[in-house]
């Protein structure tokens, strides 16, 4: 049975067509990935069935009865709300079916036989829905699901106003697992959680008894927990059955058709047209000309495969610094209060250093108080002799309306437009996204223009924040080459173990350091 129906669906941004008839059809239990490039169009697709965006054409036609779960943004998380007090309004639709079940009980007391029968039906519906919502196991709920993803570790008494940006998306998640809708949607849930709450979210959607769809670049995670594969290319969406290395099996076996079935074509035209030219001249012949240019004519071209620009990732490298790129005594992490014990740390030249452990404990603090952008606690930082360091910060402004070449203006006034134009097309973006304001881009694109910036300016360490977020697979694959190649220092934060662990030379765990229980 559909519980999602999607019919010729097109949209676009002025000149720019993202989706063009697109159909799409969800099946009750299906857990589907949708997958394609950045700036394809998943997101705006995510918008059209949620009635976020109406399309330019088409129709989205959702079955009765179905709750459809998609990731807030920061609604509810107002100052003076703890962690708990949030979670507990995911149960609000529940008790607005239970006071709708009660008044059908006493309804049915009057009711005549012939309505009888539907009321029973509806409030065993309810029932039903209320049971697999968990409502009755409400308080027990909140702890399984808030642990499993980490807010045990933050306190689920704590004022959502205190929370980072990335803990309170957690809180967002949270809330929605916990929601239990019919339809789950998820874009990119993993961009904000570490290894070992993607487990366990892994673990909790592959047993998910209702459909998901799920837009994520984590392809491990993503290949674990779907059984069907819609694939946006080119404004086109395509369904594959099967795993995500059956997909991709599949889609190159249909390029590799799509291509043979364009060269045979062309040298096709091309003999018919080449017999026409010297022909059609000639009295004995001009009928069988003739002949070929009504072929020619109805001939309906296949067009040709398109490819998409590929990002050519590579950091410039200043010149060898000293020994140590920083040494740190007795530093202490934090804000208003210590989130680490006194640390004695430094990093020597060359070594490329990943940083681990859930999230909330300070590795981004870290990042940030070795590079002199917040102060220390307690303790203090020496930065070595000629260190240039590049710096790329987990998320950008999100009201940004900069276009992509005046963000590379900015920074580096002396280049030409030509120069730009080049660097951002070398990072694999194209004229529309060049002249795009950042607010606007995909997350994949907009992490784009920001690794041409920090790709323009010479560094000998890099220091990377989640850099993989965002990013679609050729984009990660190319980005993981160049910092293995780079031969200054890097220290980076990534929540993706099989990006890094065959070129990191050493894994700190910031759990070692913290003074908070995990």
């Amino acid at each position: 049975m559909s519980v999602l129906t999607v019919e010729n669906v097109s949209h676009g941004f002025g000149a720019r067509t993202i989706l063009d008839g697109a159909s799409f059809r969800l099946l009750r239990g299906e857990h589907v990935g949708l997958v394609g490039a950045n700036g394809e169009g998943k997101s705006t697709f995510l918008d059209i069935i949620t009635g976020q965006l109406q399309p330019d054409a088409g129709r989205v036609e959702w079955s009765s009865r179905v709750t459809v779960g998609y990731l807030e943004q920061q609604a509810g998380l107002t100052k003076g709300r703890t962690i708990r007090d949030v979670l507990r309004d995911a149960f609000q639709g529940m008790y607005g079916l239970e006071a709708e079940m009660l008044a059908l009980y006493d309804k049915m007391a009057a009711a005549a036989p012939a309505d009888l029968a539907a009321m029973m039906e509806d409030v065993g519906n309810i029932q039903d829905m209320l049971e697999h919502g968990g409502f009755y196991m409400i308080d027990a709920r909140i702890e399984e699901v808030a642990n499993g993803l980490g807010l045990g570790d933050i306190g689920l008494d704590r004022d959502v106003a205190e929370l980072s940006g990335g803990q309170r998306t957690k809180v967002l998640l949270t809330k929605l697992l916990l929601k239990n809708p019919t339809i789950l949607i998820l874009d990119e849930p993993t961009n904000y959680l570490d290894y070992e709450h993607i487990e366990w979210l892994k673990r909790f959607l592959k047993s998910y008894e209702n459909s998901f769809i799920l837009v994520s670049h984590d392809i491990p995670f993503l290949s674990d927990v779907v059984n069907v594969i819609y694939h946006v290319e080119n404004a086109v969406l395509t369904r594959y059955s099967g795993s995500y290395d059956q997909f991709q099996q599949m889609y190159a076996l249909r390029r590799s058709q799509e291509a043979r079935a364009y060269e045979r074509q062309q040298q096709e035209v091309e003999r018919l047209e080449d017999f026409i030219a010297r022909n059609k001249a000639r009295v004995a012949t001009r009928g069988m000309a003739n002949s070929r240019q009504k072929r020619l004519d109805k001939l309906e071209l296949i067009e040709k495969p398109r490819e998409k620009p590929q990002p050519v990732f590579q950091f410039r490298e200043a010149r060898t610094p000293g020994r140590y790129v920083f040494t740190a005594e007795d530093l202490v992490l934090g804000y208003d209060e210590p989130l680490t014990r006194p640390l004695g740390i430094a990093l020597e030249r060359g070594r490329k250093v990943a940083l681990r452990g859930v999230n909330g404990l300070g590795k981004s603090t870290l990042l940030k108080t070795l590079l002199g952008l917040i102060p220390p606690v307690a303790g203090r930082v020496e930065t070595g002799d000629f260190v240039q360091p590049g710096y790329f910060e987990q998320e950008s402004s999100q009201h940004n309306t900069n276009t992509a070449i005046e963000e590379i203006w900015a920074e580096y006034p002396g280049l030409t437009n030509f120069e730009v134009r080049a660097a951002l097309a070398r990072c694999g973006l194209t004229n529309e996204h060049i002249t795009s304001q950042m607010m606007v881009l995909s997350g994949g694109e907009n992490a784009k223009v920001r690794l041409c910036k920090l790709m323009l300016k010479e560094v000998n360490w890099l220091v990377l924040d989640e850099p993989t977020n965002h990013l679609d697979a050729a984009a990660k694959a190319e980005l993981k080459k160049a910092i293995s190649q780079f031969k200054g220092t890097v220290l980076l934060v990534c929540h993706e173990p099989d990006f890094y662990r065959d070129w990191v030379t050493d894994v700190w765990n910031v759990e070692d350091w913290t003074t908070k229980i995990v």
